[in-house]
């Protein structure tokens, strides 16, 4: 399930999408916040250019509202549901739990927004 190959592991590991060599990013810590969303322009690998076209990554804030939303949702049905703890305490969890899966989906929405207009291509040689 995640291996190379799989659009799953490019997402969880922030890999080039298209030969799986090699982080897209500058710094792997994305509890680096002054580094966080700081690219290589071009994986050095099979040379994949990873800004698209000019502002390619605003597309990725829809998929990190989509993550945001799923986040939210999940803590309040776990704090309030299954904890059976207030609605003010429910919504204290929500803010708490988006606040620390911030810089982790800020790279899985870039993530996942490249991958889904590059495919991996195992035939890819070094250039």
């Amino acid at each position: 399930m995640l291996k190379k190959g799989s659009k799953l592991y490019s997402i969880l590991t922030g890999t080039c999408p298209k030969c799986q060599n090699e982080s897209m990013y500058l710094d792997k810590n994305p509890l680096h916040l002054n580094k966080i969303l700081k690219m290589h322009e071009n994986c050095s690998h099979c040379g994949l250019h990873y800004q698209i076209e000019p502002s390619f990554f605003y597309g990725a804030m829809y998929v990190s509202y989509g993550l945001n939303v799923g986040i939210g949702v999940a803590a309040f049905i776990i704090s309030f549901l299954f904890l059976g703890s207030s609605l003010k305490v429910a919504f204290i969890v929500i803010i708490v739990s988006l606040l620390i899966s911030f810089p982790f989906v800020l790279r899985w929405a870039r993530n996942i927004y490249i991958n889904m207009f590059v495919s991996y291509d195992s035939k890819n040689k070094l250039k």
